[in-house]
């Protein structure tokens, strides 16, 4: 039940957030003077509407998405009355047709923001010092974490019955134990530990630490366990020694800051996101093949990419496992992604409608300089072929991602 809830709440934030995008869009048309005549959330039969001076608002039957009708928004527009003639879209300053396209992802950035600070002071965000990775995590200090049992074969789980008893647990290390030595090879960090271990052989091995500043030693019996190549999850397994130990790590993995410093961790979180928002969108077309593989049969890469279906299912894990700062992030991440998605200079993307209004300002602005009549406004129905081949490249990639989250979504949690 949770999980359901999980599910519908969030893909409840993404029409809202989806609305809120759209009435930007009409909020600053409105604004500049220029005639909207339409705003809807959903799509398809209209359920409900009403209509307030020049412009019907309403509720339409399928709930993905929204949309408002600005009054000509091309010279090509076919639907404009005479009297509107003065009010259409493409005949406004370029700034002004600008800010009215941009307001959409302008207010999908503002809700990541305003979003996150309140994660900030109320819910804490990741800590930035934080290991994310495994090379990371190879770098913090060998602070460890006493086991109950080790597991012999190459699967994540917990302890059984049957398992052999955590070595380090056996020779009386405790969590907290900073390792210095393993049979004389220092140990510094985390990833020199395991060096050590995986170059001793299973059996007796000399254990040199550090508690509350005092250093001991034991003599521990290091188990045989199969494993791939350190550094490695996939790859032939071998027999080599184990000491019944995880990292542990002292910072706290969520921090929460005060009102006046949640805005610099804000604008840090950001930060983040745009780079890897970037490099997410770069690595798109060489996901595709593993995208394929895994409705075709094969395991889901947790790195491809997902559609408006695998972010709900995953809310919907968030919620089912108490976990509402994931809930939180993934909105906010969401958000950001199509926030910058959007403006991509590719029709029928907002994007590429700036990108037309200021291609039509310098090339107005170098036939003046160069003495010759200004060519006038792009004709949008020479660019159909390209925005035709965006929709279905992008008709296409939805369709596949929507069929992996169904057929092999990724999740987060074990179930």
């Amino acid at each position: 039940m949770a999980y359901l809830l999980g599910v519908v709440l969030f893909a409840l934030a993404i029409l809202i957030s989806v609305s809120l995008h759209e009435a930007g869009h009409m909020v600053t048309a409105k604004k500049f003077g220029m005639k909207v005549t339409r705003y809807f959330v959903g799509f398809g039969p209209t359920i409900w509407s009403f209509r307030r001076g020049e412009t019907e608002y309403g509720l339409k039957a399928i709930p993905l998405g929204g949309f408002c009708k600005i009054v000509g928004m091309t010279p090509q527009d076919d639907d404009v009355a005479p009297a509107d003639e003065s009010r259409v879209m493409w005949r406004f300053p370029v700034w002004k047709r600008t800010v009215v396209m941009s307001a959409g992802s302008v207010t999908h950035f503002g809700l990541a923001i305003v979003a996150l600070w309140l994660a900030a002071v109320f819910m804490g965000l990741p800590n930035p010092d934080f290991p994310a990775t495994e090379e990371q995590a190879r770098q913090e200090p060998a602070v460890v974490a006493v086991t109950d049992c080790v597991v012999v074969e190459y699967v994540a789980r917990a302890c059984e019955a049957g398992d052999p008893a955590s070595p380090a647990a056996q020779a009386g290390l405790r969590d907290g134990d900073r390792i210095l030595a393993v049979s004389g090879t220092p140990v510094d960090t985390w990833g020199d530990m395991l060096e050590a271990i995986r170059g001793a052989d299973p059996g007796p091995a000399t254990v040199r630490y550090e508690r509350d500043g005092t250093t001991g030693t034991v003599e521990a019996e290091l188990a045989a366990v199969q494993r791939p190549e350190l550094g490695t999850d996939e790859g032939p397994l071998s027999t080599v020694a184990a000491l019944g130990v995880g990292l542990r790590i002292e910072k706290p993995g969520m921090v929460t800051y005060g009102p006046i410093e949640a805005f610099g961790a804000t604008g840090d979180y950001l930060r983040q996101m745009a780079v890897g928002t970037v490099e997410a969108m770069m690595r798109i077309p060489e996901k595709i093949p593993a995208l394929w593989a895994s409705i075709t049969g094969a395991e889901r890469d947790i790195d491809t990419p997902i559609s408006v279906v695998g972010a709900s299912r995953l809310g919907g894990e968030a919620v089912a496992n108490d976990a509402w700062e994931l809930f939180v992030l993934l909105f906010i991440s969401l958000n950001f992604f199509v926030g910058v998605f959007n403006l991509l200079p590719l029709l029928p993307l907002d994007g590429g409608h700036i990108a037309i209004a200021w291609f039509e300002k310098a090339r107005s602005w170098l036939y003046a300089v160069l003495g010759r009549p200004d060519p006038g406004r792009v004709d949008y129905f020479k660019l159909m072929p390209l925005t035709y081949a965006v929709l279905l490249i992008g008709g296409a990639f939805t369709l596949l991602t929507i069929t992996a989250d169904v057929v092999n979504p990724i999740t987060l949690f074990s179930r």
